[in-house]
């Protein structure tokens, strides 16, 4: 038990002083049947690298398990709140019990202990750690505010992490698999089109573009299509000129929020929109409008 620290302050708030005075009580830590014991079943992490998962497995053959495993009762035994690393190469050592300690959770609160416990230790995919905050937001109902001072992480990080969700299944499998880093991931979510996106993409991965690289061909198709944007609006400005009262009402509304507007007006309604070049201005944007986390 001497590592316990170690093991980040949200897994560290599971292994109080109690715990560990009254080790020897079999209500607080005891040596369990594995096969009482199940995984959580809102585990992030998916994928488990398998030679790191070997490594273990032998550390436990010759050491055995140094660290309990984290454990709440339900109705067929034991649920797995932290350590399903350790449970599954425990199990691969042929190991009959395993050192647990039971806490008093309730599931939800069990959620959030397997989802921090897996970030802090830094060994999700960038999937699984997006879908971790996506959960803590949506089941737990944090802001990103909150989850950043949970995990130890920017707010900017997290939702960044969280943005990476908007991109397509074909996107997300390939950083599961790790053809490429979440700077090529965010390059590619800059660009709004799916074809373009997906073009994008495939020069990275037959060209093995870096991020640098990256994020100057999603510019470069931005601009493109910007020129493409104005190009039509020009011509269509040309059949209906922007009257001066709209002109002047959006230089007035571009001086509000620091950002390029344009309005189309008809007859029955038309739309307000709102140009903005990169994530930061989008924040000043907000900031403007008064639109935060909730």
């Amino acid at each position: 038990m001497a590592n316990i620290g170690g093991l980040g302050k949200g897994i560290s708030s599971l292994l109080s002083l109690d715990d560990i005075s009254e080790a020897g009580k079999p209500s607080r830590m005891f040596s369990c049947p594995i096969e009482k014991i199940t995984i959580n079943p809102h585990q992030p992490r998916k994928v488990m690298e398998e030679n790191s998962l070997e490594e273990l497995t032998n550390s436990i053959r010759e050491k055995g398990i140094l660290q309990p495993l984290i454990v709440r009762e339900n109705n067929n035994g034991y649920e797995l709140i932290a350590g399903e690393r350790r449970w599954r190469a425990a199990q691969r050592a042929g190991l009959k019990f395993v050192p647990v300690i039971i806490k008093d959770v309730e599931e939800i609160e069990s959620l959030e202990l397997a989802l921090i416990e897996n970030i802090q230790r830094e060994n999700l995919n960038p999937v699984e750690e997006a879908v971790a905050y996506k959960k803590l937001s949506e089941v737990m109902g944090l802001t990103q505010e909150e989850i950043s001072k949970r995990v130890g992480k920017n707010r900017s990080t997290i939702a960044n992490f969280i943005r990476l969700l908007d991109l397509s299944i074909i996107f997300q499998e390939d950083l599961l698999k790790g053809s490429y880093t979440t700077g090529h991931a965010r390059a590619i979510l800059s660009v709004d089109d799916e074809t373009d996106r997906l073009f994008l993409r495939e020069q990275i991965i037959t060209k093995s573009l870096s991020v640098r690289e990256t994020e100057a061909k999603a510019k470069s198709l931005n601009m493109d299509k910007e020129k493409k944007f104005s190009s039509k609006k020009h011509h269509e400005q040309k059949k209906h000129p922007e009257s001066p009262d709209i002109k002047n009402l959006c230089d007035r509304i571009s001086s509000v929020i620091g950002c390029r507007v344009s309005i189309t007006h008809k007859k029955d309604g038309g739309k307000l929109e709102i140009h903005y070049k990169n994530l930061d201005e989008l924040e000043r944007v907000l900031e403007s409008l008064k639109v935060t986390d909730r």
